[in-house]
């Protein structure tokens, strides 16, 4: 980690979620360094994760009402076009005002990449998600983008979630970051199917010229944090090593609500 980073970082030490400057994210930059392109970690994860999601909707009817969330979705479309085949809605809950009017604009107009990249890898083999021949329009139409803080989710409301680089990206507290994911799995239903992503020992970040704070954690960290509520399906290592300074990979975690 450079200096300067260094030096952010040790501004923010104890930084609760509260304290970063959410509406000033900036969105478009975020974007285009992260999802400008389909990166081989984020194709890594996509297997995991709809090859998930279909073993768990392979011997049953995909439930026609069923309510998806996408927690902290950012400038980040995959999670919801996973999740799009088993779900008739899905919630795209984001705090920051900067994140919401970056959704709403890519669902109106959305960045060829997420259909020729994106999408493409996630319908690969896999004939659940082939049959939607129009995805980002199939898209447009189910999600919702709504304001919300990730602490002020409400229970047993959803049916599919998925929840990616949200809980330790936003504050540095330990505390914090279990709370977040707790909150994740607490708002689906008992039984339902969830997807999460963390990133591995990150130091913070810089979006911009603004620094953002994270929270140092590990597959061990994330396994003893949803042990007591969910049925675990696997924790994975992601090597990753050339999106910025300061994380050791990433990691992908699939399961059940308890």
């Amino acid at each position: 980690m450079g200096d300067s980073v260094l030096d952010a970082a040790l501004t923010t030490v104890g930084a609760a979620n509260d304290d970063a400057p959410w509406d000033r994210f900036d969105s478009y930059e975020y974007y285009w360094h992260n999802y400008g392109r389909l990166r081989h970690d984020d194709a890594l994860i996509i297997d995991i994760v709809a090859d998930f999601f279909v073993h768990c909707f392979d011997r049953s009817q995909p439930r026609a009402l069923a309510k998806a969330i996408d927690v902290g979705s950012g400038t980040n479309l995959y999670p919801a076009l996973a999740m799009m085949p088993f779900s008739s809605r899905v919630t795209l809950f984001e705090r920051s005002h900067t994140n919401r009017q970056w959704l709403i604009d890519a669902l109106v107009k959305p960045q060829p990449t997420w259909r020729d990249e994106f999408w493409s890898a996630i319908a690969q083999n896999r004939p659940m998600y082939q049959k939607i021949k129009d995805p980002l329009d199939v898209l447009a139409g189910r999600a919702w983008v709504t304001k919300g803080n990730v602490f002020a989710l409400q229970p047993e409301q959803y049916d599919l979630g998925t929840m990616f680089f949200v809980a330790e990206s936003i504050t540095t507290r330990d505390d914090e970051f279990r709370r977040a994911t707790l909150n994740f799995v607490d708002s689906l239903k008992p039984g339902s199917p969830f997807a999460a992503a963390f990133m591995c020992r990150s130091e913070g970040y810089f979006v911009g010229s603004t620094f953002f704070p994270a929270c140092s954690i590990d597959d061990a960290d994330v396994e003893r944090c949803l042990a007591p509520v969910a049925r675990i399906s696997q924790i994975k290592r992601v090597d990753s090593d050339d999106l910025r300074d300061g994380y050791s990979g990433m990691i992908i975690a699939t399961g059940w609500k308890r």
